[in-house]
């Protein structure tokens, strides 16, 4: 489980809570919307999606006690979920248009394990460029490679 630690000893969890209070740390940043506005509740409905449909379908892959039966639902269930994301991502930079977000962020990161339990994106255009392009940014290369995720 996520957690960060604040310097005053308290704990946030939850990956979505925490992306959106440290883009509330710097509104001059863009990655969250004003609180209050239809564009913060549309970059919430994405950190939701992300959580509960996407992040959530890979666990049992990941799991070693799972049954090999059971990933594969999960793969199907995952693969129908990427069906209507690559939908949605049609013509779009990102999740809420041409403006990158920590809900980018977030779907990035969980994305990025399709390479892990072997899923290709290519099966879903949209997603694939998607992905190729938040990676693309300074500063996610910056941090992936601060993460010795890539060279």
């Amino acid at each position: 489980m996520p957690v960060l630690e604040l310097d005053n000893g308290e704990r946030i969890t939850e990956g979505p809570v925490i992306v959106q209070y440290l883009a509330d740390q710097k509104p001059n940043s863009g990655l969250a919307p004003a609180n209050g506005s239809m564009e913060r509740v549309r970059v919430q409905e994405w950190l939701n999606f992300t959580t509960s449909e996407i992040h959530k379908t890979f666990r049992p892959i990941f799991r070693p006690t799972t049954p090999d039966a059971y990933k594969d639902i999960s793969k199907e269930n995952l693969g129908k979920r990427l069906d209507w994301l690559d939908k949605q991502l049609a013509g779009k930079l990102y999740l809420t248009g041409d403006k990158f977000t920590v809900a980018d962020a977030y779907l990035f990161t969980v994305l990025r394990w399709s390479t892990r339990v072997n899923i290709d994106l290519g099966k879903w255009p949209n997603v694939k460029a998607y992905v190729a392009r938040v990676a693309a940014r300074p500063k996610v290369q910056e941090a992936m490679k601060a993460e010795g995720l890539i060279q």
